[in-house]
């Protein structure tokens, strides 16, 4: 009988694992948890700006209280499991796959509550180039569950202001998820889209509905700008959020997101799959 500790390890991967312990190693093997590709010196930087209540790091949340850098790290360690000591300063940050795990358990739960009355839902992401695969088949099982995916001001314009000065974008829907796009970009249907973290889509989409006296969702599902406007506003929110962002978290925090999971949100688009399978079990909304 060989005895290499290789040989062993490969040995253990061959036999078949619960769904919980096979996605942790998922996260693990792909970088979603554990360590990830965020540094500690761009989580610091944006902590920093979120305490210094820069739009850009707010994305959409207005604080209650008064938040320090310190107070930010002591929240990210206990949401994400990043350190929590302050004299950390460099490396790369590290998420607690049971942290991710447990999130995503909640974030299954909120699904299963809204799929089992069929409410109305948005969904929109400000990371379509990795995010869209999975927001598009919570989509579509939800609307195969009897929810309505709504999808208001298509085509309407949005002006963001960014770091190359403010730039007009067209709100667009792929698969019944919201994206920005540029002026020209591929048409409707294309999952080409733009990367933006503002809450001005979620606002305007939000809007629109509301202008029009349509039906307003009951849960918005995103990340970035579309949870943290969404929750702000009163409506529950539910999503996805990396280590230098800690505004969702915040939100979490003071009771305006419902859930937020923690994880890597710009790995390959295909590493999210198993996210997908595991969520839509759990919320029994597998096709």
């Amino acid at each position: 009988m060989p005895t290499d500790p290789t040989h062993r390890v490969h040995r253990a991967h061959r036999v078949p694992r619960a769904p919980r312990a096979r996605l942790r190693s998922h996260l693990l093997a792909a970088r979603l948890a554990g360590p990830v590709a965020t540094s500690r010196e761009e989580s610091l930087r944006s902590y920093r700006a979120f305490a210094a209540r820069d739009p850009r790091l707010l994305i959409g949340i207005d604080p209650e209280q008064a938040w320090t850098e310190r107070d930010l790290i002591g929240l990210m360690a206990d949401k994400c499991g990043v350190s929590g000591d302050p004299r950390c300063v460099s490396g790369q940050d590290v998420i607690d796959p049971e942290l991710t795990l447990a999130a995503l358990e909640a974030f299954s739960e909120r699904l299963a509550v809204v799929a089992q009355r069929g409410a109305p839902v948005l969904l929109g992401t400000g990371h379509p180039h990795r995010l869209l695969g999975f927001y598009g088949a919570l989509a579509d099982a939800l609307s195969a569950a009897g929810c309505a995916v709504l999808t208001p001001a298509q085509g309407r314009s949005v002006d963001i202001t960014t770091r190359f000065g403010l730039r007009t974008y067209d709100l667009d829907y792929v698969r019944g998820v919201a994206l920005v796009r540029e002026p020209g970009a591929p048409g409707s249907g294309c999952a080409t889209g733009a990367h933006t973290h503002s809450p001005l889509p979620v606002r305007t989409v939000l809007a629109a509905i509301a202008e029009a006296g349509g039906t307003l969702p009951e849960l918005v599902i995103g990340d970035h700008g579309w949870v943290c406007g969404a929750g702000q506003l009163g409506f529950e929110a539910i999503g996805l959020a990396d280590t230098d962002d800690p505004a969702p978290f915040v939100g979490e925090a003071e009771g305006r997101v419902s859930v937020v999971v923690p994880l890597d949100d710009a790995v390959r688009s295909d590493y999210y799959r198993p996210l997908t399978r595991y969520v839509l079990n759990r919320a029994c909304l597998s096709q």
